[in-house]
């Protein structure tokens, strides 16, 4: 009778929102994941099987999972990991290390942490090692356990795992991939990268001695596919405080996913981008438009979130320049049609600027040339121009070759929403 009672609690339309905002900020913000990713379920079985066999039966072996960011790499090796760490026998017996290339940028601090993550800081003590070799096989002997022909499997995984391979001789690659190709202890090395060519990068000795297995993270979703996840990721659920909030809440997430315009908006995102990332992000901005006044979202919240998430941060930059430094990023846009994008100094700028003035100006006024220069400086401070590589430092600034980072489409739409802007300004050629 109390489950009932808690089931059929009436909350106020304020407390409700709150409790929606509470949920879903939760789930949007610290990442809570699907179990297992999307239309991986292949890859998820073979590299199951894969360390299955390293962590039980003591084989040894290296892998690589290429994939684009996004589409569920991490989440596929966590998946399999967590799976694999449900077997009792596997749980009380495995040893997981892993790096990142990232944070470990050199081999020396790649081995610390090995040597914390085993929690092996009291068995090195102030050994000296002849080698990174000599070191790694320490610290493996060191987990050997009962008599010396058994000792505990180690998994490696290797995120960014492309960075590594630019350190010095690549020794922390050919020491694990060594291991891994001999009889010694049980290594299982996992490797995760965006970098399809990442095989190239390595040398040929460490190349001989990693497997060449690959797992390829391409996930086939599709559209629909997509939209259910997009609902799925919005719904309240079952255990909401008030029954009749959440199957209304429900019911307008599925109406929502239904609206063409809607449709449209994550067709868009669907294209650009499959990750959970941005996806969250999209409806995040959504959700923080959700009030008591308003208890939905509505398609024009997520329109509104859509146009956001796209914004030109470069383009909406240009919105708070001066009238002058406006003028300047039109006569280098001119500039780079004449001259078909080739660089450009501050005196033929100045010169674009005032065959401007002469021309037909009504509404800006004439500056002095200091003025000009200190507003051509404020647009480079602002990273909206820049020096091209290799121009003498020792040039005046006035004679230093400069490249406009905006393109055409960029500075048009400036002009279109730029508030209150003189007519005179978005002047042709």
């Amino acid at each position: 009778m109390s489950k009932r009672k808690v089931k059929d609690q009436q909350l106020t339309v304020g407390q409700c929102v709150c409790q929606v905002h509470r949920i879903l900020r939760e789930r949007f913000c610290f990442q809570k994941l699907p179990s297992a990713p999307v239309g991986l379920e292949s890859q998820h079985k073979h590299l199951l099987e894969l360390l299955k066999r390293t962590a039980i039966h003591g084989e040894s072996n290296s892998v690589l999972i290429v994939g684009p960011r996004g589409a569920g790499k991490t989440m596929l090796l966590k998946s399999v990991l967590n799976e694999l760490l449900d077997v009792k026998e596997v749980k009380s017996n495995i040893l997981l290390v892993q790096l990142n290339g990232l944070l470990q940028t050199d081999d020396r601090i790649a081995l610390k942490e090995i040597t914390r993550q085993l929690n092996l800081e009291n068995v090195v003590g102030d050994k000296v090692f002849g080698s990174f070799a000599e070191n790694l096989a320490f610290l493996l002997e060191a987990l050997k356990k009962g008599d010396r022909s058994s000792s505990r499997p180690v998994l490696f995984t290797l995120d960014e795992f492309d960075l590594f391979t630019h350190h010095k001789n690549q020794t922390l690659l050919y020491n694990l991939f060594d291991i891994s190709q001999s009889a010694q202890t049980p290594v299982a090395v996992v490797g995760l990268t965006c970098r399809v060519d990442v095989l190239e990068l390595l040398e040929k000795r460490v190349k001989s001695r990693f497997s060449h297995r690959q797992i390829q993270a391409l996930s086939p979703m599709d559209f629909p596919q997509y939209v259910e996840l997009v609902q799925q990721q919005l719904s309240l659920p079952q255990e909401f405080p008030d029954g009749r909030f959440a199957h209304e809440w429900n019911n307008s997430v599925k109406a929502l996913c239904e609206d063409k315009s809607v449709e449209d908006v994550l067709r868009k995102h669907f294209n650009l981008s499959k990750d959970f990332r941005s996806l969250h992000m999209l409806l995040f901005l959504a959700l923080s438009c959700v009030t008591p006044s308003n208890p939905t979202i509505k398609p024009s919240l997520l329109l509104e979130a859509s146009r956001l998430c796209t914004m030109d941060c470069k383009a909406n930059m240009l919105h708070g320049l001066s009238i002058l430094e406006l003028c300047l990023i039109i006569a280098m846009k001119h500039l780079n049609d004449h001259y078909q994008d080739e660089p450009f100094n501050f005196e033929m700028v100045y010169n674009e600027f005032k065959k401007f003035l002469q021309r037909k100006s009504h509404s800006v006024h004439s500056f002095e040339k200091p003025v000009v220069i200190k507003a051509f400086e404020h647009l480079q401070q602002l990273e909206l121009i820049r020096p091209v590589d290799g121009s003498a430092s020792r040039t005046q600034k006035e004679y230093q070759l400069m490249k406009l980072l905006l393109d055409h489409t960029q500075v048009m739409e400036a002009l279109q929403r730029y508030p209150q802007c003189p007519t005179d300004v978005n002047w042709s050629d």
